[in-house]
């Protein structure tokens, strides 16, 4: 098959990449190398380096007449949402809405699109179930809950089959160290340079930590299952900063300076998810524990800190 993946030189984007191709098909890679890397882009998939608003966007669709597309391209930086919403928006719903209308002109048979649970359910009491209050605090996450109204919209006004995956926090080989959403490659980056790390909630901030091969296999089985819904993804495991910090320090086996602060403006205190749906209907299920997942990571980032250095 054919598979147009947005944001394929990207962090989870290029593992998915790595999959598709793995399993034998054709994969078309849309990036604009905002925050992707030529360095993660598959040889074997056809590369094109494009903006989702851009007008050529029109001429791949026309030359490789994609079955699928995985929409996993997005401005992703929460803080730069706030302070430019329209950036925000630009690529977050306008860019959905362009690659929508060409699923839809080119009879593509479905579309996958990656949200994120994170910044739409806001502060969980208890893992949140896909029909949870929806919250989100952030230009981000309206952008994202936006973006996700349309992908139903085109479902119902166009027949376009989708399925729409909530993320939790998803780490693992790949992931910027230097961006704001990457807390796990942070803080090996900080260990591993002797850098003093800042832990914001005083350490109490809890989260649910996903590892991107288990985030690609959720993916890999939308191909098949789950036409027209919504799927939470993650562990339903609550980890707190301080904990992580713990797990990642024991592994590279150093412990820096840490500063305990109060937790920033529209930080959420705890955000877990409940993924009993997408077991039940997808089949699937986390298969890489955390420490496991953490110590794969940081192998990776000792293997491309090297790499980069030329060693």
């Amino acid at each position: 098959m054919n598979i147009l993946v947005t944001g394929g030189a990207g962090f989870i984007g290029s593992h998915l990449v790595d999959r598709l191709t793995e399993l034998g098909h054709k994969v078309i890679i849309i990036d604009n190398l905002t925050t992707g890397k030529k360095t993660n882009i598959n040889p074997r998939a056809q590369f094109y380096e494009m903006d989702i608003n851009d007008r050529k966007l029109v001429q791949v669709f026309e030359k490789h007449k994609p079955n699928y597309l995985f929409h996993l391209a997005a401005q992703i930086n929460v803080r730069k949402s706030v302070k430019d919403p329209l950036y925000d928006a630009r690529s977050n719903i306008m860019g959905t809405i362009n690659l929508l209308t060409r699923c839809r002109d080119f009879k593509v048979k479905k579309f996958i699109f990656s949200s994120s649970g994170g910044v739409i359910y806001g502060d969980t009491e208890k893992p949140a179930v896909e029909d949870s209050d929806l919250r989100p605090i952030s230009p981000y996450g309206v952008a994202k809950l936006s973006g996700e109204g349309y992908v139903k919209c085109f479902g119902e006004w166009e027949n376009l089959n989708y399925t729409i995956l909530r993320y939790a926090n998803v780490y693992g080989p790949r992931q910027d160290p230097k961006g704001e959403a990457g807390v796990i490659s942070i803080f090996i980056g900080q260990l591993l340079r002797g850098e003093k790390s800042i832990l914001y909630g005083y350490g109490k901030l809890e989260r649910d930590y996903v590892f991107v091969d288990d985030v690609v296999e959720a993916n890999i089985a939308c191909l098949e299952k789950g036409t027209g819904s919504v799927y939470n993804i993650g562990t339903s495991i609550a980890t707190s900063v301080i904990d992580l910090y713990t797990m990642i320090s024991a592994i590279i086996k150093k412990e820096n300076e840490k500063e305990l602060e109060p937790k920033r403006h529209g930080e959420l205190t705890r955000n877990v998810l409940n993924i009993e749906k997408a077991k039940k209907e997808l089949e699937w299920r986390p298969e890489v524990s955390l420490n496991d997942g953490l110590r794969q990571t940081y192998e990776w980032f000792i293997t491309d800190t090297n790499s980069e250095n030329g060693n």
